[in-house]
């Protein structure tokens, strides 16, 4: 067992005081903090302390023993350590985005390398060779879109704007449509949406909008996106996607294909090892529309919600990936859990005052704090006031 300390990233649609409050620290500088990162990522590797005197990253630990660190199965099947914890505060609305599967993951990634693209060129595609599945738990009022709506026909029929795309839908479906969509030219975008979202944003400003209606997230993507005259193409999706309120410890799978974006509030997110992202709007990054096509599910989706509560002793998220899977805890004062540890665990708590206990070793944490535990060793948290556990590790 050993501590680890996670890393910031202060991307622009992060919040300014959820994070700060969280860890305790004083952002007079006004930074936003989108992301807390707890894994082996190249992007901000988890920092694990060795001693009082010496530290180093955790995949350099991972490294010098992978069948001890991992565990002999999970190095053989993975390598590494598959996922990526982190602890998000969605301030600004994130992109309209989707992910490929493993198969397509390799193929694009060998691609684009027999192509010669380099890895941190602006128009690349594929970063890695990995499928990023995600599943995410909310700690707060959660709102995401996931998916397309299972009636769209109501929507193209509601929304004058969307009426010209009636017979792309006759004639192809979910996928024709979005075809259709994302083809426009710019010229084509604000002449649909002018008029429409000028009266939404008047709405908006009035506050007449609930967040139950896609005029309230399009006026909010107007006012994060729009550019001079130009309107973003993903308000679209906006009006095609289901809008998805998840509660405090309510969570939601999101898998290869799945169209989405998260649009507020607070979350835990366990992923697989991944850059891989194609996007579809609400955004400043490359938008390869034959790309995107060629890895979305164009099927109606009714989003499966996974029931949680945080103020449940114990909840457990279900994914069908064998990269991760996801236990929450929650400990009263003087409780204790008791672990025998068979999968390389990152053990994330957000709140409260543990000691953590392997062997004749003890770890005192107080606040955010978090270990990585590998295979084979039997841990025992005792909590010394109300305290709330993440527990990370493959399915």
């Amino acid at each position: 067992m050993y501590q680890i300390k996670g890393r910031f990233q202060h991307y622009d649609w992060g919040g300014f005081t959820f994070m700060p409050a969280l860890f305790n620290i004083n952002n007079a500088e006004k930074k936003p903090f989108a992301e807390y990162w707890l894994g082996i990522h190249s992007g901000g590797p988890a920092t694990v302390e060795l001693n009082a005197e010496s530290k180093t990253s955790l995949d350099t630990l991972i490294n010098s023993n992978k069948p001890l660190y991992l565990g002999k199965q999970l190095w053989k099947q993975f390598d590494k350590l598959p996922y990526l914890l982190k602890i998000l505060d969605v301030n600004k609305m994130l992109s309209i985005q989707v992910h490929p599967n493993k198969i397509d993951a390799e193929a694009g990634f060998l691609r684009e390398n027999e192509a010669k693209i380099p890895l941190n060129a602006s128009f690349r595609n594929y970063k890695d060779d990995n499928h990023k599945p995600e599943i995410m738990v909310a700690l707060s009022d959660f709102w995401l879109l996931h998916g397309f709506a299972s009636n769209i026909q109501e929507r193209l029929d509601q929304y004058d704007f969307l009426n010209p795309f009636k017979q792309a839908f006759k004639e192809g479906g979910i996928r024709g449509l979005y075809e259709a969509i994302m083809n426009l030219t710019q010229t084509e975008v604000n002449q649909l949406l002018g008029a429409h979202m000028e009266n939404a944003l008047d709405q908006y400003a009035a506050g007449e909008l609930k967040k139950t209606a896609p005029d309230y997230w399009a006026a909010r993507a107007c006012i994060d996106f729009k550019k001079g005259a130009d309107f973003d193409k993903g308000i679209f999706s906006i009006y095609l996607f289901n809008i998805v309120n998840l509660n405090p410890g309510q969570g939601i799978f999101q898998g290869a294909g799945m169209p989405h974006a998260y649009m507020e509030g607070q979350n835990i997110e366990l992923m697989s090892n991944s850059d891989n992202v194609l996007r579809g709007g609400l955004t400043n990054k490359h938008i390869d529309v034959k790309e995107l096509m060629k890895n979305t599910l164009f099927v109606e989706t009714i989003p499966h919600i996974l029931e949680g509560d945080l103020e449940r002793s114990s909840c457990s998220y279900a994914a069908p990936v064998d990269d991760f899977q996801l236990t929450y805890y929650l400990l009263g004062s003087g409780q204790q859990l008791e672990l025998q540890v068979d999968k390389p665990s990152v053990i994330l708590m957000t709140e409260g005052h543990v000691k953590w206990m392997v062997d004749s070793k003890e770890i005192d944490s107080f606040g955010v704090d978090a270990v990585y535990v590998y295979p084979g060793e039997y841990i025992t948290i005792h909590s010394c006031s109300t305290s709330r556990l993440f527990v990370a590790s493959t399915g």
